[in-house]
């Protein structure tokens, strides 16, 4: 674990920031079917275990039948798009991205919320996907109407071709990652994620503690940005990332963004070696420390999360499981947490 040293003032505090501000968020997420708050539920037996006075976990499981957290993003940065062609009027608001396409890499859910984004509102949708990534998954990303190409042995190599063909094509690249140069829709999709943290917000009183888990940083970023403007410095914020991709510490730890080395993790859609540009530049203001969890804890946490009722993935659970395999909070802490996606690989 290591103390930020950077919180308050940030890296780089003039440069692109997360917007905090979640109002108007709702009103463009509306505009597609699925859309609905989500629970957050309190978890009595996970706080005795963990030895603290509460846990509270936003449960995004059913997040717009999409099964994670990303549904949020995409499909924010998507109908945004909508919105300013098409106006709010159904009949052209639908149709409105008719001849646009959109290409994405994606290692789980951010594909499915560009391919759900994309139908919604009348775009096509090409994700490339590693040889990694489970047959299932693509065939999810198929009943979506998505065109989906393998390209690539990881996740990197599948972001490298899906540059290379929105440059060839004229395809607009929407990742939920940024990098210098390539900031307005990550940071879109981002804005879109501050919707879980404000229906958080409007669900419970303030925490002492917020666990974050990261990978490129997106989701941390987001939450801990909306949790400062609603609640100020209170509540300490924690970001868990894998022991096997500490991008973020190696960056809070360098004073710039570096990319990290390590073996291949388990929490896969955390498993980022290089962090999003915005992320970083909000989570060295925002958060009050940064912690990695092995492969192994990660493990026995998501089993404890099952055995309770809160099925997950590793990369789903890794907040909560760093809670329960030794991050020794005081006993009188209020813990929000975020279980970020559902079980099923992806």
């Amino acid at each position: 674990m290591i103390e930020n040293p950077w919180r308050g003032a940030g890296l780089d505090p003039d440069g692109v920031m997360p917007i905090a501000d979640a109002s108007g968020v709702a009103d463009l997420l509306a505009l597609c079917p699925m859309h609905g708050e989500t629970p957050l539920c309190d978890a009595p037996e996970l706080a005795r275990l963990a030895g603290v006075a509460s846990v509270s976990i936003k449960d995004e499981r059913t997040r717009m039948g999409l099964g994670s957290f990303k549904a949020l993003g995409a499909v924010h940065a998507i109908a945004r798009a909508a919105v300013a062609r098409g106006g709010h009027d159904p009949e052209a608001l639908f149709s409105a991205l008719n001849g646009q396409t959109y290409v994405a890499a994606s290692a789980g859910n951010h594909g499915l919320s560009v391919a759900a984004g994309a139908r919604i509102f009348g775009a096509r949708a090409v994700i490339y996907l590693s040889a990694t990534v489970p047959d299932p998954f693509a065939q999810r990303l198929a009943g979506y109407g998505a065109e989906v190409v393998r390209a690539g042995a990881d996740y990197e190599a599948s972001m490298d071709a899906a540059m290379q063909a929105a440059e060839e094509n004229g395809w607009t690249l929407l990742s939920d990652s940024s990098w210098p140069g390539y900031t307005e829709l990550p940071l879109r999709v981002m804005e879109g994620y501050t919707q879980m943290a404000a229906e958080a917000v409007a669900q419970m009183e303030m925490p002492t503690h917020i666990l974050l888990q990261a990978g490129v940083g997106g989701l941390a970023a987001a939450v801990a940005a909306h949790a400062r403007l609603a609640w100020g410095d209170a509540p300490d914020i924690i970001v868990v990332e894998p022991e096997a991709a500490p991008a973020l510490i190696d960056s809070i730890e360098a004073g710039a963004l570096v990319t990290s080395e390590g073996p291949v993790s388990c929490m896969g859609r955390l498993d980022c070696k290089t962090p999003s540009m915005i992320a970083l530049a909000g989570l060295s203001r925002d958060a009050d420390r940064f912690v990695t969890i092995s492969e192994q804890d990660v493990r026995e946490g998501v089993d404890t999360l099952a055995r309770h009722g809160f099925d997950t993935t590793p990369s789903g659970g890794a907040g909560l499981a760093a809670l329960l395999t030794g991050l020794n909070l005081p006993a009188d802490a209020r813990v929000l947490a975020f279980l970020s996606e559902g079980p099923e690989d992806g």
